[in-house]
């Protein structure tokens, strides 16, 4: 069986909500050992207490501390001293404050990598304000491109600031500042911002806009919901269908199976978008999801179920590249190699009982 890519790597995770808890997810499923460094109960927060822990911390110990007490920082210094990287979400300032800062912990290992992700970043003038992820996708202007033209634009959960622009660039980045120190033997600090991130998201859709491209009209544009063969539809049952017909061809199948005649209805004649929404809203509400489903089953006109969460596992494409395991999502991507056993949550361990493996170029 093949080693995960990341394997020998040393992270030492200090616990927060949101994007530092995924980026350790998916650098620990990558094969990364990690500490993660979490509130002792002693401290005045509950061990484990946040949803979602079965799955967020699941594959590194969690090792409960007291990030104030002189005993535990002498201990948690001496785990610095073997780490590759530190990944921490704290408000910026937090950590020199507690003196676990960068400059106190590069004078200890000059080639650690210090990953730091917060909503506002490091400077600018918000960067002390408290805020959340919709508070920071507000700003970058991909809020403002979702949702329905005459409706405020709903909160895309917290995928586009905590999880697209916090944890997927802070995990990135920190990738690349690790290349680059086994190189020259030097660290860097990396500020993962979710304005940034989410930001840098919404790039294609700037460069649309200012091409003359894309309006900022909610709901009027190719991949907002404005297109007729490109959002999702009611179905009989109550359930929804979700249609992603934006090719000719894929087009062309869609209106085949649906009965309408190419003639009656030129995909992209946006005079006609509205009166051909709502004859596919009519179409598709006459039958239930499943049915629609399986009336589409094989072709390209690239319709398919909304699945609810309790559904999606059991969908045969989930089973068979079990896409789910215990209810839970799988790691990913996925790398050449044998299947990786079902990662779980480890017991906790004493932070004078934690320490690092041993790795192929320890002396």
């Amino acid at each position: 069986m093949r080693m995960k890519p990341l394997n020998g790597l040393r992270i030492l995770e200090f616990d927060g909500l949101g994007p530092v808890t995924f980026a350790g997810l998916m650098l620990a499923d990558m094969g990364a050992e990690v500490l993660r460094l979490t509130r002792a109960a002693s401290a005045g927060v509950p061990v484990f207490a946040e949803v979602g822990g079965a799955l967020l911390h699941r594959g590194r110990t969690a090792v409960p501390v007291d990030l104030k007490s002189d005993s535990d920082r002498e201990r948690i210094l001496r785990l610095v001293d073997g780490a590759d990287a530190v990944i921490e979400g704290f408000r910026p300032g937090v950590m020199e404050r507690l003196g676990y800062g960068p400059e106190v912990l590069h004078a200890r290992n000059p080639a650690l990598v210090f990953g730091r992700v917060t909503g506002w970043g490091q400077t600018g003038p918000l960067a002390d304000a408290v805020g959340h992820d919709l508070n920071y996708i507000g700003l970058s202007g991909v809020l403002h491109a979702m949702g329905e033209a005459d409706r405020p634009p709903p909160p895309p959960l917290n995928l586009v600031g905590d999880y697209g622009g916090g944890a997927m660039m802070l995990a990135t980045g920190v990738l690349a500042a690790l290349l680059e120190a086994r190189t020259t033997g030097r660290g860097r600090i990396v500020d993962a911002a979710m304005t940034d991130g989410a930001a840098l998201l919404g790039g294609l859709f700037q460069a649309l806009r200012g091409q003359g491209l894309w309006s900022e009209r909610r709901g009027a544009n190719l991949l907002d919901g404005g297109a007729p063969f490109y959002r999702c539809y009611a179905c009989r049952d109550g359930g929804f269908i979700a249609v992603a017909a934006l090719e000719p061809r894929f087009y062309a199948a869609l209106l085949a199976g649906l009965g309408i005649d190419p003639s009656e209805a030129p995909q992209h004649d946006r005079t006609g978008w509205a009166a051909l929404h709502d004859r596919f809203a009519a179409l598709f509400a006459a039958r239930d999801r499943d049915d629609w489903a399986t009336h589409f089953a094989g072709t390209e006109a690239c319709v398919t179920p909304v699945l609810g969460l309790a559904e999606a596992p059991d969908h045969p494409h989930n089973r068979d590249r079990a896409t789910f395991r215990n209810g839970l999502p799988a790691p990913a991507p996925r790398f050449d190699g044998a299947e990786p056993p079902t990662p779980t949550v480890p017991p906790l361990t004493a932070l004078g009982e934690a320490a690092w493996s041993k790795r192929r170029d320890d002396p």
